[in-house]
């Protein structure tokens, strides 16, 4: 099993990306910290893990609250001592409207949650993974990072932006002490999150472009999975990617490149 005796902690792990990666990775050995803010989900969750012969630790909270995420990280160090594996993943689409739209509330909460968790989570986590060495995963998108024709969706793109430059300025930050950190972004992925999203009129102020062959070269109108993301994260975390700092990983068949 490649993440034998290393502890994980996965936020977002209620469902879609998070959910698979934390059952991929106690699959492969790991023992997993969940964070979400919906428990019921974390205990289908921790079931889950279980049944695959690992240990869960459920942990319900917002990430972008400073001291649910300090507690947090406590409790995984109290419960198994260190930790090996952060995978900030947890995140909204938010409100997706033209800017005059776009209230500062709005702002603040996709912010809040997307940019300001994943600084969080890391910040805390940062002084254990020091001790061993560890892996850093952060689930950033396809969205502003090489996608810029989701018109409207101009706080998640910043966020998700925002991400990819933390990850930067934090691997050579963190390498001196064999931490590496990297940052995926995804494109369009069969989850739920874009059930809440919140559109506000982003029709009028859309280019009306069309793909009727599909806007995914390598499968056309159809998603990637969850899986083939986990699968990517899984590698990262990885001693199969033991050389790897610093860096984006899109996972989109190839529909930045075109819907870019």
């Amino acid at each position: 099993m490649q993440l034998e005796n290393k502890v994980a902690f996965v936020t977002g792990a209620g469902s879609g990306i998070g959910k698979d990666a934390a059952i991929l990775m106690a699959q492969e050995g790991a023992k997993v910290a969940i964070l979400s803010r919906t428990e019921k989900q974390l205990k289908e969750v921790a079931a889950e893990i279980e049944q695959k012969g690992s240990e869960a630790l459920i942990i319900t909270g917002d990430v972008s609250d400073p001291k649910t995420m300090e507690d947090a990280v406590q409790q995984i160090v109290n419960r198994w001592g260190r930790l090996d594996i952060v995978v900030a993943n947890a995140g909204i689409n938010g409100v997706w409207a033209s800017i005059e739209e776009l209230t500062p509330e709005d702002w603040d909460a996709t912010l809040g949650i997307n940019l300001k968790g994943t600084f969080l989570t890391i910040k805390y986590a940062a002084p254990y993974l020091k001790k061993q060495g560890g892996a850093v995963v952060v689930v950033s998108s396809v969205n502003g990072t090489r996608m810029f024709s989701n018109t409207g969706a101009t706080a998640y793109s910043a966020s998700k932006a925002g991400q990819l430059a933390m990850t930067k300025m934090l691997a050579p930050e963190l390498a001196p002490y064999k931490v590496r950190i990297n940052c995926i972004c995804p494109g369009w992925i069969a989850t739920e999150i874009g059930e809440n999203t919140d559109r506000r009129g982003i029709e009028k102020i859309k280019w009306p472009v069309q793909y009727p062959e599909g806007m995914i070269p390598l499968t056309g109108k159809k998603p990637g999975t969850v899986d083939q993301t986990s699968q990517l994260i899984l590698f990262l975390v990885s001693e199969a990617s033991s050389h790897i700092t610093g860096t984006e990983l899109w996972i989109d068949g190839g529909q930045s490149l075109v819907q870019g």
